[in-house]
C-alpha cells in the first residue's frame, strides 16, 4: 500500500487543509495587518483635527514612500513561500537559509531605496496639489523614506515566522508597533508631556518608531537560542546562489506586481487630489475605511500563501485546494460583516473624520464620501475572492499570471479615473462606480485563472522521495502549527 507524504508526516487530529487548521495561522496574521492598518488609521484621524491638509499629506505621502520599497518587499516576501514549501518538503534546516538570501537582498534595496527618493517628491511637483497639501506631503514623505529599512526587515522576517506557520510572534510585534505608534504620534503630534507640537512631522517620526519596534521583537524571536537550533540558524549566514535564484525567479513578479500596483494606485489617488479639496478630502476618508477593511484580508492571503506552499512541498495540491477553500470561506464571512458595516453605517464612519471646527466644506465633502463609501461595499466581497485567490497561487508559485492579472486591474483603473474626471468632465460618484465594476470584475479573472489548475504543476523547491520522508521526522514541523 503507497503511503501520501501526508500520511507520512502524521496522523491527522483533523482534517488538513481544513478552516480548523487555517485559522491559527491566519487569526494572528490577520491582526497583526489590522495592527498596521489601525496605526495609519489614527495618525489620520489625529491629523484631521488639525486639518483636511495635513490628513490628505499623510495618506499620498506615506503610500508614495511605501510604493518606493514595495518591489522589494514584494520579492523578499516571497520568501514566505519558499519557506513553507521546504518545510513541507521535510528540508527544515533550509528555512533559514531562505531568511538569510531575505537579508542580502534586504541589504542591497535601502540604499537604491533612498536614491530613488527624489522621484517620489517630483511626482508632487508634477501634480496639480494645493501649496496647503503640497509641502506636509514633501515634508512627511522625507522624514518616512528613512524608515523603510525597517518595512523591509518586517518583510524579510515575517516570510520565516509566516512560513513555519508561528505567526504568533507577527501578532506581538504588530501589538507592540501599534501602541508605540499611537502613543508617540499622539504625544508628537499635539505636543503632549513637554514635546512641542509637531503636527505632521511627529506623525512620521512615530510612525518610523513603531517600525522599528516591531522589527525589534522579531529579532529577538528569530535568535532565541531554541529557535536558533530548531532551524539550524547558525549555518545559514552565507550566500546560497540556488536559494537566492529560486527567490529571484518566482519572487521578481511579487514584487514588480507589487510595485506597479502602488504605483498605479497612488496615481489614482493623487488624480483624485487634484479635482479639488471636496474630492480629495472625501477619497482619503473612503479609502482610510476601505484600507481599515481590506489590509486584515492580506493577513489571510498570506496564511493562505504559507499553507498552500506547505502543502504543494509535500507533493499535496488537492489539500492545498482545500485550504483555499477553507480561506475563501473565511474571508467571505469576514467580507459579508465589512459590506454591511459601510451600507448601514457609512454616515457615522465619516462624521469621524470631521474637523475640530466645523465647516460647511466638510459637509458637502461629507455627502460625497457617504455615497462613495455605500459603493466601495459592493466589492468588498469582491476584495475578498481576489485576496484568497492570489494567495493561494502564489503560494504555489504562479507569480507571473498572478502578477499580469492584478497589474492589468490597476493600470486599467488610473486611465478610468483620469478620462472620466478629466476628459469627460464626469462626477467622482460616476467614476467611483466604474472602479467597483472593475474590481469585480478582476474577481472573476482570479478565479478563473485558480480554476483553470495550471498551479498544480508549477514545483518551485526540491521534493525528498518517499524513502526520504520515511527517514526523517518532521511529523512536528509540518503540524506543530496546531498548538500554537
Amino acid at each position: 500500500m503507497s503511503t501520501s507524504p501526508a500520511t507520512i508526516m502524521s496522523p491527522m487530529k483533523h482534517r488538513p487543509g481544513s478552516i480548523r487548521e487555517l485559522l491559527p495561522i491566519a487569526v494572528p496574521m490577520v491582526i497583526s495587518y489590522a495592527c498596521d492598518t489601525i496605526m495609519t488609521f489614527t495618525d489620520r484621524v489625529f491629523l484631521s483635527q488639525i486639518g483636511s491638509e495635513e490628513m490628505n499629506a499623510s495618506m499620498a505621502g506615506g503610500l508614495s514612500c511605501l510604493m518606493m520599497a514595495t518591489f522589494f518587499i514584494g520579492l523578499i516576501g516571497y520568501s514566505t513561500a519558499m519557506v513553507a514549501q521546504y518545510l513541507g518538503a521535510g528540508q527544515k534546516n533550509r528555512c533559514a537559509v531562505v531568511t538569510t538570501q531575505a537579508g542580502i537582498l534586504t541589504l542591497l534595496a535601502y540604499p537604491l531605496i533612498l536614491l530613488a527618493a527624489p522621484l517620489g517628491i517630483l511626482s508632487f511637483e508634477l501634480i496639480p496639489l494645493s501649496d496647503a497639501q503640497r509641502q506636509p506631503q514633501i515634508l512627511y514623505f522625507n522624514i518616512l523614506i528613512y524608515g523603510t529599512i525597517f518595512s523591509l526587515l518586517r518583510s524579510m522576517l515575517n516570510g520565516f515566522f509566516t512560513g513555519i506557520g508561528k505567526t504568533r510572534i507577527v501578532m506581538i510585534a504588530g501589538f507592540a508597533a501599534m501602541g508605540v505608534n499611537i502613543v508617540t504620534n499622539y504625544i508628537l503630534i499635539f505636543g503632549k508631556l513637554g514635546f512641542p507640537a509637531m503636527g505632521i512631522r511627529g506623525a512620521a517620526f512615530g510612525t518610523i518608531l513603531g517600525g522599528a519596534v516591531s522589527a525589534i521583537v522579531m529579532l529577538v524571536a528569530y535568535f532565541r537560542p531554541a529557535n536558533v537550533r530548531e532551524y539550524n540558524i547558525a549555518k545559514s549566514f552565507r550566500f546560497d546562489a540556488k536559494v537566492m535564484k529560486t527567490i529571484l525567479k518566482f519572487g521578481y513578479p511579487a514584487g514588480l506586481e507589487m510595485f506597479l500596483n502602488f504605483l498605479a494606485f497612488v496615481g489614482m489617488i493623487l488624480a483624485f487630489h487634484a479635482h479639488g479639496p471636496a474630492t480629495a478630502t472625501a477619497v482619503t476618508i473612503v479609502f482610510n475605511w476601505d484600507m481599515l477593511s481590506f489590509v486584515p484580508l492580506l493577513g489571510l492571503q498570506v496564511a493562505i500563501t504559507s499553507m498552500v506552499g506547505r502543502y504543494m512541498g509535500a507533493g499535496q495540491p488537492d489539500i492545498a485546494h482545500r485550504a483555499t477553500m477553507s480561506g475563501l470561506k473565511s474571508s467571505m464571512v469576514y467580507g459579508g460583516g465589512m459590506l454591511l458595516l459601510f451600507v448601514f453605517g457609512a454616515p457615522w464612519l465619516v462624521q469621524l473624520f470631521a474637523p475640530a471646527t466645523p465647516s460647511a466644506s466638510f459637509a458637502q465633502t461629507a455627502q460625497l464620501a457617504t455615497t462613495m463609501l455605500r459603493l466601495a461595499a459592493f466589492y468588498v466581497l469582491a476584495d475578498a475572492v481576489i485576496i484568497v485567490f492570489c494567495g493561494a497561487l502564489r503560494g504555489a508559485g504562479d507569480t507571473f499570471w498572478t502578477m499580469c492579472i492584478s497589474v492589468g486591474l490597476h493600470w486599467a483603473l488610473l486611465p478610468i479615473v483620469l478620462i472620466t474626471l478629466y476628459v469627460f468632465g464626469l462626477s467622482p460618484i460616476t467614476t467611483w462606480g466604474l472602479l467597483v465594476v472593475t474590481l469585480i470584475i478582476s474577481g472573476v479573472l482570479f478565479y478563473l485563472r485558480y480554476r483553470s489548475g495550471k498551479w498544480r504543476t508549477i514545483q518551485v523547491v526540491e521534493r525528498k522521495t518517499q524513502a526520504e520522508l520515511l527517514a526523517t521526522d518532521h511529523t512536528q514541523d509540518f503540524h506543530e502549527v496546531r498548538d500554537l
